[in-house]
């Protein structure tokens, strides 16, 4: 039976990626066209996770099973895929605001569930599958939809309240007693974090990299389940490398918003290399520990990471990068 169940990981690893696009092989590259903007004030005004005072001591998990119950029951993530993967500027406005609405039940649940201080899932049972994964992948393209459907808005605020109930039901997975339930919040986080990638290229948009900083590191920790499950040695490396790839995805936003902070105080440019960057501090790449590999070609730059040794490219990324002149 533990076989059988690490063998579902091993798949999960395989077909679903941190970056919740199984069908890349190569690195990801993401072009991306930038306003400058300076941090805000004070740093802490924008928070990606909820604030310990707007939590409270109830369990998460009655209310992600009931915003689970409320779901339309002839609803398929299918069914919005398109609009979360479509350019902004190409959001079919009307349809997806009407969607939302009926949604809104359920909408409403998962952003009280995301505010509870823990989330108690039923204990560890080997070789038994958790319940509703798939629907809490549901439940999180309903949330990237809504922060872009903010964001094409210009409601920044709204948008990133969104993103605080993605990101922490990314986390409450991630606390779960499986290592199938924390993939799962990792690729969640991931969808978030390309939500983010979009937040930050809108004029207007509030500079996150305080925000991004905040954020916990590991941002998801598997290391205990992967220790109760009793997993081989090259899953248990696969997986840490997941988890690694998505703290490397937050970093490198972080790095993006250290740019725009810049180029905020320096005449609209870019920086020639990193290290120039002096107002705040620039992470390093989780994956390689090593420093991220940057360029500029006049008003361009290339942010970039190489995959790690016995990794594939599709663990490779690249952000090629322009400021609005």
């Amino acid at each position: 039976m533990r076989r059988t169940f690490a063998s579902l990981i091993i798949v999960f690893l395989v077909a679903f990626p941190a970056s919740a696009q199984p069908q890349e092989e190569k690195a990801r590259t993401v072009e991306m066209t930038l306003n400058p903007a300076k941090a805000p004030e004070p740093k802490q005004k924008y928070q990606l996770l909820p604030k310990a005072q707007e939590q409270s001591d109830a369990d998460a998990l009655p209310l992600y099973e009931k915003a689970v119950k409320s779901l339309p029951k002839d609803f398929q993530r299918e069914q919005i895929s398109p609009w979360v993967k479509a350019p902004l500027n190409k959001l079919p406005r009307e349809q997806v605001q009407s969607t939302l609405q009926q949604l809104g039940p359920t909408l409403q649940l998962v952003a009280q569930a995301a505010k509870c201080k823990q989330c108690n899932w039923p204990p560890f049972k080997p070789g038994a599958l958790p319940e509703n994964l798939s629907e809490y992948r549901k439940l999180a393209y309903i949330l990237a939809l809504q922060a872009r459907f903010q964001i094409a808005q210009g409601q920044y605020d709204q948008a990133i309240s969104t993103l605080q109930t993605g990101l922490a039901m990314a986390r409450h997975l991630g606390e779960g007693p499986t290592v199938i339930q924390g993939l799962v919040g990792i690729n969640i986080g991931g969808l978030m974090c390309r939500q983010i990638e979009e937040f930050i290229q809108v004029s207007g948009a509030p500079n996150l990299f305080w925000s991004l900083r905040a954020l916990p590191r590991p941002f998801i920790d598997l290391t205990k389940q992967m220790e109760l499950e009793m997993l081989g040695p090259d899953v248990k490396n696969r997986t840490r490398l997941v988890m690694n790839r998505l703290d490397r995805h937050i970093a490198a936003l972080q790095c993006i918003e250290a740019m725009r902070l810049y180029a905020a105080g320096h005449n609209g440019k870019f920086p020639k290399a990193l290290a120039e960057i002096a107002e705040v501090p620039i992470p390093g790449d989780p994956v390689t520990r090593k420093p991220f590999v940057y360029t500029r070609t006049g008003s361009k730059a290339v942010l970039e990471a190489s995959a790690p040794e016995g990794a594939t490219d599709k663990d490779a990324m690249r952000y090629e990068l322009k400021l609005i002149e």
